[in-house]
């Protein structure tokens, strides 16, 4: 079997290899291909890419670079045009989420029971760096306006980490460029016959001034885009 890793990436020049490190030194059984959509990085992420293909000389990489920044979403879609694999995994490049969690990302897809896992930063017994209390409960109120939308029952909508067999990647047709993606992954997939399931992963967020992106801003947008791809399809 094969396991697509996606990987949207954005000035992140300092965390980047030691991402893949991570994505490589994590046991699952299964050969895995490491999509980098490099979505018009700045900041010298671009000149990384010929150093991790000579580093890991054995491993499969697909790197595109966009020409210009055009968001999550747009890169994404750039991604799962190119997954291969079996069962394909959102891994974002900063270090807030840790590849070490895959196996129990997979394992209800492996074992027969689902076609899509959510990785809840809110369940479970994994370490999670404390701050941000309104970030928790603009990503909690979210989450629950979506459930409303979806009937589907998650605890983190929001998450990076959302994991597909390969025939949902074929279904879902993303249009989404900025961060309304991730309502938009959740509304398309409560649409299919798919079997959806959710574990506790941990979580080390970043502060602003260790690179995180996301705002109030997007937070609106998101809500917007929870309504928009529930009532328009």
């Amino acid at each position: 079997m094969l396991l697509s890793v996606i990987v949207p990436v954005y000035n992140e020049e300092a965390t980047l290899v030691e991402l893949i490190s991570r994505v490589l030194a994590v046991e699952i059984g299964m050969d895995r291909e490491i999509i980098l959509i490099d979505d018009g990085s700045t900041d010298g992420t671009r000149s990384l890419y010929p150093e991790i293909e000579s580093k890991w000389p054995d491993q499969t990489f697909k790197i595109k670079l966009q020409s210009v920044n055009k968001g999550k979403g747009a890169a994404l879609r750039a991604g799962m045009s190119l997954v291969a694999g079996d069962i394909a995994i959102i891994q974002d490049a900063d270090l807030e989420y840790d590849p070490a969690d895959y196996p129990r990302l997979l394992a209800p897809i492996l074992d027969g029971r689902a076609d899509v896992v959510y990785g809840s930063r809110f369940v479970g017994s994994q370490a999670h760096r404390v701050q941000f209390f309104w970030h928790m409960m603009g990503n909690r109120f979210l989450t629950l306006l979506s459930n409303m939308m979806t009937n589907l029952n998650l605890t983190d909508m929001e998450t990076c980490y959302k994991v597909f067999r390969k025939e949902v990647v074929a279904t879902l047709k993303l249009t989404s460029s900025g961060f309304t993606v991730e309502p938009e992954i959740t509304a398309k997939v409560a649409r299919g016959d798919w079997r959806i399931y959710e574990v506790g992963i941990s979580y080390a967020g970043r502060s602003y001034e260790e690179g995180k992106k996301i705002t109030w801003v997007d937070g609106l947008s998101a809500l917007w885009a929870i309504f928009r791809f529930r009532f328009f399809r």
